[in-house]
């Protein structure tokens, strides 16, 4: 059952409005509209052929960048209703939050944030405010999908502050500058990086962490990297294999790690709605507002999880992301976004029409980002396809 909207949840009615001003919807809130911009967007249908850790030709069955951002969405939504958050706001969070992912998944992040070394590196979180904010052109009055201020802060701050009091940056980015792009659009148009974002962020934030952890056991298991018993090397699978075998003696593997990834995503948003709920009791925010100046995250796991939440994330990271199969493809992947980077700079001629007006006059790092920008936009066919087109050998990358 839903819980009724909270205080502390972000109000629609008190949105604090669009970078460009536009006349309310006669029939939709100003988040649910801004979910469906999401929706309707070029970037969004161009997440189907990118690729999540498995490229698109290596099965139906394996996710892309387009399903795990679906399933992000339905565990946010979950917990945004136990919650009494805005779950429009909270699905356009989700749906968005891999706007900016070039093809290759971290493969090709890898090779874009090298080949704009020199010009500011490239950051996927900061891909995705440019997507919504420049990049798309569907609208006759404005560049981007001009959505709320809500949506852009919960798109650049979901993971928490990026600068301290003092206008240093914190938190992830300690170790670098803020990323390229959000310091200039803030200057533009305020999104008080200094403080936390909405728990409709946040929540978007950690169903991320979720579908990633259960649904990568689950790619994992498909692809053969390991089995359902070699989860029991962590003690929270473990109990949860154990139970399961308890339950449905003899039960085939498909359905065995079927039912694991269900136990995992209950147990897991059952914790946070825990956790949550005793910050939010502690804490006592009678608004969004003072959610954002709490002084830390409200959407959370309590240690023992966030323990138990890391291991996964170790035993995926050794057992299928560092897996010498994906490796191999990752590293040629890598070097399909070097070369094609590459190519383009050296002759901009080779870009295409509408991305080529203009690029043989401007100055290095200008070019640069204007590629950097084309090749993030690129799916993982297309991308082959443009290799393919400019160079006498490509990768099959299988």
């Amino acid at each position: 059952m839903a819980a009724p909207r909270a205080l502390y949840a972000c109000d629609p009615d008190r949105s604090r409005g669009r970078q460009f001003a536009e006349p309310p919807s006669k029939t939709r809130s100003p988040f649910r509209r801004d979910c469906d911009r999401v929706i309707h967007s070029t970037a969004f249908r161009r997440l189907k052929h990118k690729t999540q850790v498995f490229v698109f030709h290596e099965g139906d069955h394996y996710r892309t960048r387009l399903t795990h951002s679906l399933e992000v969405a339905q565990v946010a939504r979950a917990l945004a209703r136990q919650l009494g958050l805005d779950e429009d706001l909270t699905e356009a969070l989700a749906l968005a939050h891999d706007l900016g992912h070039p093809p290759f998944g971290h493969a090709g992040e890898r090779a874009l944030d090298g080949c704009l070394k020199a010009h500011g590196g490239f950051d996927h979180n900061a891909q995705t405010l440019r997507v919504v904010t420049s990049l798309e052109h569907r609208y006759p009055n404005f560049d981007g999908l001009n959505l709320t201020w809500e949506s852009l802060e919960g798109i650049v701050k979901h993971n928490g502050p990026l600068i301290d009091a003092d206008g240093v940056a914190s938190g992830l980015d300690r170790k670098r500058a803020i990323a390229e792009g959000i310091a200039e659009f803030d200057e533009v148009y305020d999104l008080e990086l200094s403080g936390f974002a909405s728990l409709e962020a946040q929540v978007a934030a950690i169903a991320d962490d979720i579908a990633y952890d259960a649904h990568d056991i689950d790619d994992g298991l498909r692809a053969g990297l390991f089995t359902v018993d070699d989860l029991k090397v962590m003690p929270l699978t473990a109990e949860m294999i154990a139970d399961i075998d308890r339950r449905y003696a003899g039960l085939d593997q498909d359905r065995r790690g079927a039912e694991l990834v269900r136990e995992l995503i209950s147990c897991l948003i059952g914790a946070v709605v825990s956790e949550a709920r005793r910050r939010l009791e502690a804490t006592q925010p009678r608004s969004a507002d003072e959610v954002r100046h709490a002084g830390q995250q409200l959407v959370a796991f309590a240690s023992d999880f966030a323990e138990a939440e890391a291991g996964i994330k170790a035993f995926l990271k050794q057992r299928m992301y560092r897996h010498e199969r994906v490796m191999g493809v990752m590293r040629e992947a890598e070097q399909i976004v070097v070369d094609l980077f590459a190519r383009y700079h050296q002759t901009p001629s080779d870009l295409p029409l509408e991305w080529r007006d203009g690029a043989a006059h401007e100055n290095q790092t200008a070019r640069a980002r204007r590629i950097g920008n084309f090749i993030a936009g690129m799916t993982d066919r297309f991308a082959l396809t443009e290799h393919q087109r400019l160079f006498d050998s490509t990768p099959d990358l299988r």
